[in-house]
């Protein structure tokens, strides 16, 4: 990407992003999702293949699956693939989160899940997800959902789904 285009699209996801969050990203923290910001962060990426995964620090399946989809992400980056890591943890465990992120080489920023009714927000994101972990979500260049992957997944399933949508 041309390096006006990166800044420009850097100033677009800014722009997005309440004072807050913003602040959050700044001081190294995870930035909140919500049911108000989860689909403006996808948007931010239209152009691109996006992964959106789910996961808490307490889901053994999930931190088996971080290290091949920070992997997949460092691989294919330059292919136009970005993942988004959002995780499920509760405020308090933010900094274990954070540092197990880090460990694994997952690029910034990442999320954190804060919401004020799960009930509600699990089918806004997906319709046919019961809020298992770990669960991730495929988006196409257009932002269309492409593919689903809730609970353990082989690594390869959804590496085929990703390269289909390069």
């Amino acid at each position: 990407m041309h390096h006006q285009a990166r800044k420009k699209a850097k100033h677009y996801l800014i722009a997005l992003l309440p004072i807050a969050a913003l602040a959050a990203a700044i001081n190294g923290r995870l930035l909140p999702v919500s049911e108000t910001n989860y689909q403006k962060i996808v948007a931010a990426h239209r152009g691109k293949v996006v992964l959106v995964n789910f996961w808490a620090t307490w889901c053994e399946p999930c931190r088996e699956e971080m290290p091949f989809l920070a992997s997949l992400e460092n691989r294919l980056r330059d292919r136009g693939l970005v993942l988004i890591a959002i995780s499920a943890d509760e405020p308090e465990q933010e900094a274990d989160a954070l540092a197990f992120l880090k460990k694994t080489g997952i690029r910034f920023p990442a999320y954190l899940k804060s919401v004020k009714d799960n009930d509600r927000f699990i089918p806004f994101v997906d319709a046919k997800w019961s809020g298992a972990l770990p669960a991730s979500f495929l988006f196409d260049r257009r932002g269309a959902k492409a593919g689903s992957f809730v609970g353990e997944t082989a690594p390869e399933k959804i590496e085929t789904a990703v390269r289909k949508l390069l």
